[in-house]
């Protein structure tokens, strides 16, 4: 076992962070994984780049799902968190939380929360 780090980039509110921290939360319950820790990221350590410019596609794609809608107190962020598990148990679970953010596969549809991983 060792720790592992899951990394998503969501366009987001607090909602919307509360909203994907639930989806892993859920992704991890029926494995043999233990979360040790549980980050929002706005700057990227070390690059001196902030997840708005890393994620800037994120916010177009909220404007172009919802054209006229303002994105509120959505910003975009990076979710990291790392895992002690096996490789299999982290893909498994990596696996379970794309599910869980877009449940519609690649069925054309709007993104709760626009993500990428």
């Amino acid at each position: 076992m060792r720790t592992r780090l899951l990394r998503f980039g969501l366009y987001a509110d607090d909602e919307g962070l509360a909203w994907a921290g639930s989806v892993v939360d859920r992704a991890m319950a029926p494995r043999s994984a233990r979360i040790v820790g549980r980050d929002v990221v706005r700057t990227l350590p070390g690059s001196g780049m902030t997840t708005a410019d890393l994620y800037d596609h994120l916010a177009e794609q909220w404007a172009w799902e919802h054209p006229g809608r303002s994105g509120g107190a959505r910003e975009p962020v990076e979710l990291r968190v790392r895992l002690v598990c096996s490789l299999r148990t982290w893909r498994a679970v990596r696996k379970a939380v794309l599910r869980g953010l877009c449940p519609q596969g690649t069925a054309p549809h709007v993104c709760r929360v626009p993500w990428c991983a």
